[in-house]
């Protein structure tokens, strides 16, 4: 079972965010538990997509495929680490995930801009864990 964690002692998650993100996830005896390579915005056929929206799209396809492949879905994911390559991304980010992956069960989310990813022409990768 996986519980939400979002004590009274901390500032609330702002409304706007309450479907996509929570402080915390707590999981009691997983059955399956998944932790997820990151996942970068290349297609099964070996193509970068081009673009920010592309590449999170398609990052988050992948994650998607590797869920269903054990059984899982979206709305098992505990945790996801995005990590992008400029904070110009972050609003795009953001309209992703609400569009993409807000079901009313948000995981534990952290976000970091970082320098680079493993090649220059990727934008964003998502590392996700997941359980049931």
């Amino acid at each position: 079972m996986i519980t939400r964690l979002s004590p009274k002692k901390l500032r609330a998650v702002p409304e706007q965010y309450q479907g996509i993100y929570v402080h915390g996830t707590q999981i009691s005896a997983p059955k399956t538990l998944v932790c997820l390579s990151g996942q970068i915005g290349v297609s099964p056929d070996g193509e970068t997509r081009v673009g920010f929206e592309q590449q999170c799209y398609q990052a988050m396809s992948n994650v998607e495929a590797l869920l269903a492949d054990v059984g899982l879905s979206t709305a098992d994911i505990l945790r996801v680490i995005y990590y992008v390559t400029d904070a110009k991304f972050l609003p795009a980010l953001s309209n992703a995930r609400q569009t993409r992956w807000n079901q009313g069960h948000a995981p534990a989310v952290t976000t970091l801009v970082v320098a680079c990813l493993a090649a220059p022409d990727l934008l964003v990768e998502i590392e996700v864990t997941a359980a049931r």
